[in-house]
């Protein structure tokens, strides 16, 4: 894949916009969060990367079937959609948060599903109620658009890294918490508590999510001391020595105060071969997670799947 299907992301451009779109994607996903039942490891309230944006799958509404809303940054709407065939829009423009809530819930009671929702940013210090925050937020759609190119292409490339695990594995999603695309493999074993202290989180939400090891990988816009758009993987419980172990490709760094290897969005695009410098780092890493922690990587492993190719049973 030419490296001129990955947009530039320069992060004094995409960081104000970013910050925007994490506080937006909230509200959206919180409206799943009140709706659905819970699923292992908080899957139940993710994002998906769409042909047009990022989408929740189809929402419960009751008797009256469902919804679903859509960040179209082609159109630079929020489309909520209903079911019964009703559809309302919110324009993604620089504003206010407390307007974006305000119309947002707005448009979900105009289509017959109201919604109460958690009013507080999730995962952010020193948060304001969506109500209440009515300072005027930047929000660049050239940069929100390039934003989304990317995560198509990411996405692309993390499917085909998860189609060689045969294990628990996570989907490709958007968590709309730390603003990051993710996807997570399962060793099978449970892991210790964890010890939670996670802003705006329940610690009861996040020993639920790291009930078992994990080696968990993404993408996010940068931000937290990190002035790049960035690749992550990490391990927990991280094993003895994960921290030291040579991974590819060269430019990927340890991050102690993060716990977590790190590749700048950058290094991948600017790559002669983008997907499979991309493919090293996430193969790189899980297996440094998997040889150090001593996981059944031969009971968890298989070959990349192929397009209408059936996985072969032995």
């Amino acid at each position: 894949m030419a490296a001129s299907a990955w947009p530039e992301l320069p992060f004094d451009r995409l960081g104000p916009t970013a910050q925007t779109l994490q506080l937006w994607t909230q509200i959206v996903g919180k409206v799943r969060l009140a709706r659905t039942p819970w699923l292992n490891h908080s899957w139940h309230v993710t994002l998906r990367v769409s042909a047009r944006g990022l989408a929740t799958p189809l929402i419960p509404n009751g008797a009256g079937g469902g919804l679903s809303l859509e960040f179209d940054f082609i159109a630079q709407r929020l489309f909520v959609r209903s079911t019964t065939g009703e559809e309302r829009s919110v324009a993604l423009a620089p504003r206010s948060m407390a307007s974006f809530y305000v119309e947002a819930m707005d448009a979900l009671a105009a289509i017959g599903a109201p919604t109460a929702i958690d009013l507080w940013p999730s995962e952010l210090p020193n948060p304001t109620a969506f109500p209440d925050d009515a300072a005027d937020r930047p929000y660049d759609p050239e940069m929100a658009r390039s934003f989304w190119r990317a995560l198509v292409q990411i996405d692309r490339v993390f499917h085909r890294f998860r189609s060689r695990f045969l294990g628990k594995c996570s989907p490709v999603h958007f968590f709309w918490g730390g603003a990051d695309l993710a996807v997570t493999r399962f060793s099978g074993r449970r892991a210790p508590p964890h010890p939670g202290g996670i802003p705006h989180l329940s610690d009861a939400v996040t020993r639920e999510a790291y009930s078992h090891e994990v080696s968990s990988a993404g993408f996010w816009a940068g931000g937290a001391g990190v002035d790049a758009p960035s690749f992550y993987s990490y391990a927990y419980p991280a094993p003895e020595g994960f921290g030291a172990a040579t991974v590819r490709p060269p430019a990927a760094q340890f991050d102690a105060s993060l716990g977590e290897f790190l590749l700048t969005y950058a290094a991948v695009r600017e790559a002669d071969d983008p997907d499979e410098t991309l493919l090293s780092f996430l193969q790189s890493t899980y297996e440094a997670a998997a040889d150090l922690g001593a996981w059944d990587r031969a009971q968890l492993e298989c070959e990349e799947g192929r397009v209408g190719r059936p996985r072969p049973v032995r």
